[in-house]
């Protein structure tokens, strides 16, 4: 399984870890992967060690590309990390924990996805073709890691792997799995190949997701034909609008009727999240009609809190796509991301 993982190890950190006399940054104590022992094996290794949680990084944009959106997913990843393994290691986060595994192989696909248009039909159905086969790449790896008893969190990529997270999930568990999605697209297009638009359409007719609940659906940035299948699928959600406009339920309230919709005994659990919820997020698709960043800390947090939780997922940021540039991107994208990742790890560890 070598092949389709680029395994970190501390010197991978150089480039980006800050040094200051008296301090221990978080990069410092963290765990990595034994590079000499198959997968699995290290995995184990690691577990017995202490180690909860897997750092796992899918640099790609190809997914969001193929659902006609905008690039730049791939730099999520790299975000994430200049700004996380920065920060102080102190009593409120214990780094021994958390496995900095490493990232899915990609720069092949990405290389050969680079110049296609999804205007053009036979570029488009070779941008699909090149989803599939992140999915194919991802899917044992994340198996690995739930085959050992630990927990992924995978940050990075276009929202198109859902699905492998959730087919992983689903074969390591031995029964199909419940997802909430932080998303205002449900993300339940037609199956007509591979993109971000229909990872969970795709898992839910694949048989690996029962249950599944949207927060923060935007009513009118889904097709009518994806709500359908949305709801012949027996999914549930609440609306932006019903947050913000309609004021049907608070943000809290909603959160804790997902929780209560996926709230299965047996049944594991993923946490998804795509980062174009958030607004002003650097994303592919854009918004200044979203959640606060405060929110979706809390989302995380209360989905955390369930036994049954499996991963957490954090898919489509893009920080090219900041009106400031990349660098203003690679700071607030990354700012929010570890942002994402410390509630998540805070509420389990409590």
């Amino acid at each position: 399984m070598k092949e389709l993982l680029i395994r970190y190890q501390a010197a991978t950190l150089a480039a980006f870890q800050q040094q200051r006399s008296g301090e221990t940054r978080l990069g410092e104590t963290l765990q990595f992967a034994d590079a000499t022992l198959p997968l699995a094996d290290a995995l184990r290794l690691a577990k017995a060690a202490g180690v909860r949680y897997v750092l796992l990084g899918i640099a790609e944009d190809i997914g969001p590309r193929a659902n006609f959106g905008n690039g730049g997913a791939d730099l999520g990843f790299q975000a994430f990390l200049k700004r996380f393994i920065n920060l102080q290691a102190n009593d409120f986060i214990d780094g021994r924990q958390i496995l900095l595994l490493g990232e899915i192989k990609l720069q092949d696909l990405q290389q050969q996805s680079a110049g296609l248009q999804s205007q053009d039909a036979a570029q488009l159905a070779t941008l699909r073709s090149l989803c599939a086969q992140i999915d194919d790449r991802a899917t044992p790896v994340l198996q690995a890691i739930f085959d050992a008893g630990l927990t992924p969190l995978v940050i990075g990529g276009g929202h198109n792997n859902a699905l492998p997270l959730l087919k992983a999930l689903a074969h390591s568990s031995g029964t199909q799995v419940n997802a909430v999605n932080l998303d205002p697209h449900c993300d339940f297009r037609l199956q007509e190949g591979r993109h971000s638009g229909n990872g969970f359409s795709y898992a839910s007719a694949q048989g690996y997701l029962n249950r599944y609940f949207v927060l923060g659906l935007h009513e009118l940035k889904n097709s009518a034909t994806a709500l359908a299948q949305l709801q012949q699928a027996g999914a549930a959600y609440c609306s932006y609008q019903d947050l913000y406009l309609h004021q049907r339920c608070t943000f809290d309230e909603a959160v804790a009727e997902a929780i209560r919709f996926v709230d299965q005994p047996q049944t594991p659990v993923g946490i998804e999240l795509d980062t174009d919820s958030i607004s002003m997020m650097p994303v592919s698709a854009f918004t200044n009609c979203g959640v606060s960043v405060r929110e979706a800390e809390r989302y995380v947090y209360q989905l955390a809190k369930l036994p049954q939780s499996r991963y957490l997922h954090l898919a489509e940021a893009a920080p090219a796509q900041h009106p400031a540039g990349l660098t203003a991107g690679m700071s607030e994208a990354g700012q929010v991301l570890t942002a994402l990742v410390l509630a998540f790890i805070q509420a389990r560890n409590k």
